[in-house]
């Protein structure tokens, strides 16, 4: 009996967050689990999956100045009660790093698009659970996929399960093989506060 394919699912995040993907600004997410999470902490459930864009809570004052003035674009179109959702990219998890301290989150502060604040206070939320950093490979669909809006995919949760007929379509990496390995070994290196140009 051949291996049931994997269902599909989607990761949550702010609109801004994946527009900053999507465009090659960012590579990693900080994850403790949604509000209504089932696990109450963060699971990596699948190392591959859609980026689904969350439009509520997004909120400006916890963006770095360089990224501010953006969540406006990001709401154009957008409404409670629209009918479907548009997909455009895919990433696939290449790291699923465990942070658990103030000393090692600051190291990777250039690195993202959230304020200090945002970022602690990721990291203290649920104190006893670690913070997972996943560094992402972010791959853009050469065509959007668009569903139809349910109510699963509403509400302050990491994970959306997609339903098992929908397409794959063709996608190309945000970047290249040589642009991707280089910042995961900068980031690395960040993270046990080491700077790059040290080995090289």
């Amino acid at each position: 009996m051949a291996n049931k394919e994997p269902e599909p699912v989607a990761l949550k995040e702010w609109a801004v967050t994946v527009k900053a993907l999507q465009e090659g600004h960012l590579m990693l997410v900080m994850r403790k689990g949604g509000i209504i999470e089932e696990t109450r902490d963060f699971q990596l459930v699948s190392k591959g999956f859609y980026l689904m864009p969350a439009y509520e809570h997004q909120k400006e004052h916890l963006l770095k100045e360089a990224y501010q003035g953006q969540i406006q674009g990001t709401m154009q179109g957008w409404t409670p009660d629209m009918p479907s959702i548009k997909l455009h990219s895919y990433a696939e998890a290449v790291e699923d790093i465990e942070i658990t301290d103030q000393e090692t989150l600051d190291r990777i502060r250039e690195h993202h698009i959230w304020t200090d604040t945002f970022a602690e206070e990721r990291l203290k939320w649920k104190r006893t659970k670690p913070l997972h950093l996943l560094l992402l490979r972010v791959y853009r669909l050469e065509e959007p996929v668009e569903l139809p809006m349910q109510p699963a995919y509403n509400g302050c949760k990491s994970w959306v399960q997609l339903d098992e007929g929908m397409p794959q379509p063709a996608m190309t990496p945000v970047l290249s093989d040589e642009e991707f390995d280089q910042q995961v070994s900068i980031i690395k290196q960040a993270l046990i506060g080491r700077d790059i140009s040290e080995s090289t």
